[in-house]
């Protein structure tokens, strides 16, 4: 399983995407250009001590991204065809996300093995996308039995 941002507007988005994947043992694929430098401060203060804990792999392009990815890519839209809860998950999936402000364009959309969405309660147009991404990676995680084990606390 793994965590895919296409193209990420936002630096705060980025870090608490990096911090997401840190903490629940998920790689991260940052698909560029992004819409800000990511040596960007904004990145560290919302990743925090996680960023060392990370996998996170840049691709330099929607192509490279094509050409290295793992497994099935399961795109997450308000386009999207399949219910959140009705869609079945696989471990090596690739949940991606698109830009805070476009989503992804067309051909993104087109190379989708599958296209997912969150249903919202009427009247609400999207959620932020770390919050999306960890509703779904939380559901994909489940389905698959692959949430991080738990250590005793003694």
């Amino acid at each position: 399983m793994r965590l895919g941002l296409f193209q990420p507007d936002i630096p705060q988005n980025l870090g608490a995407a990096i911090r997401l994947a840190a903490c629940l043992g998920v790689p991260l694929d940052v698909i560029e250009p992004c819409g800000f430098p990511l040596d960007d401060r904004s990145i560290r203060r919302a990743a925090m001590d996680y960023a060392a804990r990370a996998e996170v792999a840049r691709h330099a392009s929607w192509e490279r991204f094509l050409s290295v990815k793992p497994g099935r890519l399961v795109l997450f839209t308000t386009r999207g065809a399949t219910p959140l809860h009705d869609f079945a998950f696989v471990p090596d999936d690739v949940l991606l996300f698109g830009r805070e402000s476009a989503g992804v364009p067309d051909e993104v959309h087109d190379a989708a093995d599958a296209r997912v969405i969150i249903p919202l309660a009427p009247g609400a147009r999207s959620l932020n996308v770390v919050t999306a991404a960890t509703l779904a990676l939380g559901e994909a995680l489940r389905q698959i039995r692959a949430f991080p084990t738990l250590e005793r606390q003694d």
